[in-house]
């Protein structure tokens, strides 16, 4: 029996970076969660869309990430959905990131959120923004291959 992959079922899916940024390099990022957040990300309630990372003071912080409160939460449940969480990597790391995010046009996209040994985990992704005339050519790639794919089913029926 295969060892099972670490992204096999996320928590949470950024689909839309892939549309928006050419994503050029991904790092795995530990999470700073408070209260019940934990919960209620297991449970599935947790959004990426829009959300983006900063380095500030040597530290990276993941902003618009949208963690619904656990309905069966205490006192410690966190009372922003959307608070600024921090996330955890190696020094070396962060100032990788905080050079090459210099560069014009570059930024830092989650792309997914996972549980990994029962920790948070977020694959966060070094990307440039897409241009529409690079959004209509991607569509278009994908349109052939799916095409190509659709004719060599009917030919294998046959």
């Amino acid at each position: 029996m295969g060892k099972k992959s670490q992204y096999d079922k996320p928590l949470a899916q950024n689909k839309k970076a892939s549309h928006d940024y050419f994503i050029e390099d991904t790092y795995e990022a530990g999470m700073v969660l408070t209260g019940t957040e934990i919960k209620s990300l297991r449970t599935g309630r947790a959004n990426l869309n829009d959300s983006f990372a900063t380095i500030r003071n040597g530290e990276i912080f993941l902003h618009n990430m949208h963690i619904s409160p656990f309905e069966q939460g205490n006192r410690h449940n966190p009372t922003d959905p959307t608070r600024a969480r921090k996330l955890l990597l190696h020094k070396e790391q962060i100032h990788k990131l905080l050079g090459l995010t210099k560069r014009d046009g570059y930024t830092i996209v989650p792309l997914r959120v996972y549980v990994r040994n029962g920790y948070a985990k977020c694959l966060i992704g070094f990307g440039k923004g897409k241009k529409l005339y690079d959004k209509r050519e991607s569509d278009a790639k994908r349109d052939a291959q799916r095409d190509i794919q659709r004719i060599l089913r009917e030919k294998q029926k046959y």
